[in-house]
């Protein structure tokens, strides 16, 4: 599939990763495609802020059954 790239931006907390940048810009300095990370500090993605949700709620027996399913815009709290 040919999207006609000629600039990419990775980001979140996978583009912290050292083998997916240089596989990126390998990648991209054969396609042609010029490729932006943003400094490896900034890239961070929410794990840990779930997980520690995810605990608290479950140290509060704030449970859900099996029939939970993923809800992109979901509010974390009470």
């Amino acid at each position: 599939m040919n999207m006609n790239l000629k600039k990419l931006h990775l980001q979140g907390g996978v583009s912290s990763n050292s083998y997916i940048r240089e596989k990126f810009l390998k990648l991209g300095k054969k396609q042609g495609v010029e490729i932006f990370f943003p400094d490896p500090k900034l890239c961070t993605d929410n794990a840990a802020m779930i997980a520690s949700s995810g605990y608290y709620n479950y140290i509060a027996e704030k449970t859900s059954d099996m029939k939970l399913n993923a809800v992109p815009n979901l509010k974390i709290g009470s």
